[in-house]
This record gives structure tokens, sequence and C-alpha cells, in this order.
């Protein structure tokens, strides 16, 4: 679980928008946050906390791209 993101917009027209392991967001410090598990063709298949399956959204959706700065204890 992350304690603090550093959120940035999401450009849409870099050659890559989000890598594999990115959180995105709809809205910076919102909610759902996801972690792309996977990229193809403006797609990325999303993790998150709240769901069992690893899910397909269009990239379009998401607005802002998060990093974590800092990680709770395991």
């Amino acid at each position: 679980m992350f304690r603090s993101v550093d959120w940035m917009l999401l450009d849409h027209t870099a050659p890559t928008p989000v890598a594999v392991g990115d959180l995105v967001s709809v809205d910076a410090g919102g909610m759902p946050i996801y972690r792309v598990v996977k990229l193809a063709a403006g797609h990325v298949w999303l993790d998150s906390e709240r769901h069992d399956t690893v899910r397909e959204m269009p990239l379009d959706l998401f607005r802002w791209r998060g990093s974590p700065a800092m990680q709770a204890a395991a």
C-alpha cells in the first residue's frame, strides 16, 4: 500500500505515456488508483486493491500518472 504518491499529468502524446508498474488515476489523489500491469495500443491492463482480477481499460480514460513517494513497511 502507498502512503503518498507524487502525481503528474499523463502526457498522452508521449511515445510511452505510461510503463508497466506505473500508477494511474482519473483524478490526482482520487480513487481508485490502478497499477499498470500490461500495455497494448492505447489500452492498459490494470490491477487494483479493490478487484481480484486484472481489468483492461482504454488509456485515454486516465489523466494522471503517479509514482510512489513512500511505501509502507511490510
